[in-house]
């Protein structure tokens, strides 16, 4: 049992980030490291309300930074230079209008995603970690190529995480303002979610699932693109040293989500720098 536990904590710590996984660890990549993730996700399905657009979207390669300022704190990028989406369907949307999209496919680059960790409290014999993330969406992706909203968004979440013998369990709840794509004026704040799970069945594999999303809470008037979605993924993780590989099944929930989807990748953490 004592080597299950240290599977899971071990590799925790340094690999904080939760690939293939959204669900954020409240620990930390550690002082002076920096974790370098790349992978691509195929998503069937997708649905852009804005634009009324749908199709299949590759989304490759996803590029995730994260920068260990202290031992409690990291700094974190995350987007990507290449989105996809071979169309299925056109439907009227609010901004279908301003599309420059003519052919069957579209591409353009991921929004960028900018944001802070910091671990409030380590975790205990009986104790949960406790931290607090907040990050803001960049409007890179544009909405004439129907793959982007052109908005600024803020998230902010309180990240718990507990290991159980062989398990880890990880939640998050927090805080969305996604801005309205038809009007600069309007907003919607909505309530995000995630659990997590992490099961050691070697010292170097993991089986990993979660169900990760947000929910509107508006009756009416809800701003197109910021409907509620969920997404559940189940998936497995390989360590070896200071790399981890890993792939998942993504299912959507809601009708905003896409149908079914794959993701696959690699996670990369070396000591980068001293800090002072």
């Amino acid at each position: 049992m004592a080597v299950c536990v240290a599977a899971i904590v071990m590799p925790g710590v340094a690999f904080a980030q939760q690939r293939p996984l959204a669900t954020e660890d409240p620990e930390t990549v550690g002082a002076g490291r920096v974790l370098l993730e790349a992978g691509m996700d195929y998503a069937r399905d997708a649905v852009f309300p804005v634009s009324g657009l749908e199709g299949q979207l590759l989304r490759v390669p996803l590029i995730g930074l994260s920068i260990g300022v202290s031992s409690i704190a990291e700094i974190q990028i995350d987007g990507g230079p290449y989105d996809r989406l071979t169309i299925t369907q056109r439907r009227p949307a609010p901004l279908s209008s301003m599309l420059e999209v003519t052919g069957n496919s579209t591409s353009d680059v991921d929004d960028i995603v900018i944001g802070t960790k910091v671990r409030l409290v380590p975790e205990g014999v009986s104790r949960p970690a406790f931290g607090f993330r907040f990050a803001t969406k960049l409007p890179n992706a544009s909405n004439e190529n129907g793959l982007g909203l052109d908005t600024t968004d803020f998230y902010s979440s309180l990240l718990i995480a507990k290991t159980v013998q062989s398990v880890r369990v990880v939640s998050n709840v927090g805080l969305a303002i996604l801005g309205d794509a038809t009007r600069g004026d309007r907003q919607n704040d909505l309530l995000t979610y995630g659990i997590s799970f992490a099961r050691a069945v070697t010292q170097a594999a993991e089986v990993v699932g979660e169900v990760n999303g947000r929910v509107n809470m508006r009756d009416t008037q809800v701003p197109p693109g910021t409907e509620s979605s969920s997404i559940v993924r189940f998936g497995t993780r390989y360590t070896i040293g200071t790399w981890r590989a890993d792939a998942a099944l993504m299912f959507g929930v809601t009708s905003s989500d896409p149908s079914i989807g794959v993701a696959a990748g690699f996670t990369y953490v070396f000591n980068a720098f001293r800090v002072p």
